[in-house]
């Protein structure tokens, strides 16, 4: 079964995000709980975390963190990828959970068109302002690059969107390829070649 690991990088604004919860599981990260309830959602940021913990979300939906609030029904993180950032390990979860390709979308890692911050919540509660430098991603590069060697059967796909930067070290992993954005909306649209 296919699984949708979104990150918030504003490509993947042009993804129905109700479409994807049709065609599989999705599994998101900190701010996307606001817009979309995916089937998992990850935030390892405490600030983010309490709030999403403290609003009853936890309770009503599957929610993993680092460190969870008692009661509130918050699941710890897997030991494995405890002190990873919350992208890879939504998508580190997906392949836990038995899909054999992972698509991850929204995983720009890159500053927008601007040269700035590039993340679809910039400006709200828990994230930097509109304008602020982008976030270094070097960690998420590496962690990805070991969570795709701890499954070396499954497949991961890279959403590119216009936003998607290239990273040198995923472009060597070998069950981790890139599509282009257009292409996978065609596949999503058709329900074809998932």
């Amino acid at each position: 079964m296919v699984a949708f690991v979104l990150g918030n990088g504003i490509s993947r604004q042009q993804v129905a995000l109700e479409r994807l919860q049709e065609l599989g599981p999705v599994y998101g990260c900190n701010g996307l709980y606001r817009d979309h309830t995916p089937t998992v959602l990850v935030a390892t940021d405490q600030p983010i975390s309490r709030v999403i913990q403290e609003s009853g979300y936890s309770q009503k939906h599957k929610f993993y963190t680092r460190r969870p609030l008692p009661n509130l029904g918050a699941l710890e993180v897997p030991k494995q990828y405890f002190g990873y950032s919350s992208g890879p390990i939504a998508a580190g979860i997906a392949a836990l959970d038995g899909h054999f390709k992972i698509y991850m979308i929204g995983f720009d890692m890159g500053p927008n068109h601007h040269g700035k911050f590039n993340n679809v919540y910039a400006g709200t509660d828990n994230y930097k302002p509109v304008g602020s430098t982008p976030t270094y991603t070097g960690n998420w590069a590496r962690q990805i690059v070991r969570i795709a060697g701890d499954f070396p059967h499954t497949r991961f796909v890279r959403v590119y969107g216009d936003t998607t930067a290239t990273v040198p070290e995923l472009e060597k992993v070998r069950n981790l390829e890139r599509l282009d954005m257009a292409a996978f909306l065609e596949r999503i649209n058709k329900a074809k070649d998932l």
